[in-house]
């Protein structure tokens, strides 16, 4: 074989290897948090575990790691992470701090909330209030920063009528059961400008499927 031919053949191959660890790579930045936490959730499910959220919250822990999951106690008590605003689901055991009137449509105000919770969209009600209470977790602008955002609502798949959701708003708190699920383009903000309507409903948004933006999964409540 040549040095030309050599040349090639360890080129082409360098470029195979690299294409490889690329896609891998991007596998793992774009599904790796929504495999992290069903596989945490279906652990807990195995394991029976529930979540409970406090009444006083002095004396309890405010988020979950996978090391309670596997071996903690079957019934775990959480404090709200903000009685200010914030979202607590027992059944997925998510405790998340919400972030008033983010701009749903632009990217530079919503992206940076979306790092550190939950965003409630701009022109929505506040609970106890009649309209739509909208708000949405996991979003992105390129699929390789998929990862750096929050992945809080990607379990709420798993929700079903019935289930419980509880949000705190300036220190009283708001149960909900959950009425329904809708999948609905990335397009669609119908549920965020046609906010004002008779009752109280809580929208809870992420993308779906779990790791893209290519559609949106909405999840309804209405309240207890």
């Amino acid at each position: 074989m040549t040095k030309s031919k050599i040349f090639r053949f360890l080129t082409l191959r360098n470029i195979g290897n690299f294409l490889v660890l690329f896609a891998i790579f991007g596998i793992i930045a774009t599904f790796g948090p929504a495999i992290y936490y069903e596989i945490g959730f279906k652990i807990g499910e195995w394991r029976g575990i529930s979540f409970q959220v406090a009444d006083n919250s002095s004396k309890t822990i405010t988020t979950v790691g996978f090391g309670d999951i596997l071996a903690g106690p079957k019934e775990q008590i959480l404090s709200p992470i903000d009685t200010e605003f914030s979202i607590f689901i027992g059944k997925i055991g998510a405790n998340a701090r919400i972030f008033p009137n983010a701009d749903a449509a632009n990217p530079n105000d919503f992206l940076p909330i979306l790092k550190k919770g939950v965003a409630h969209a701009k022109g929505t009600v506040f609970p106890g209030m009649r309209g739509n209470i909208y708000l949405f977790a996991h979003s992105t602008d390129n699929f390789w920063d998929i990862g750096r955002y929050n992945a809080i609502f990607y379990l709420i798949k798993n929700l079903v009528p019935q289930d419980e959701i509880v949000i705190f708003f300036q220190d009283k708190r708001y149960n909900y059961i959950v009425s329904g699920s809708k999948i609905v383009e990335s397009t669609d903000v119908s549920y965020i400008t046609q906010a004002q309507t008779g009752k109280e409903q809580l929208i809870l948004q992420t993308c779906w499927p779990p790791g893209t933006t290519w559609k949106r999964l909405l999840v309804f409540a209405k309240p207890k």
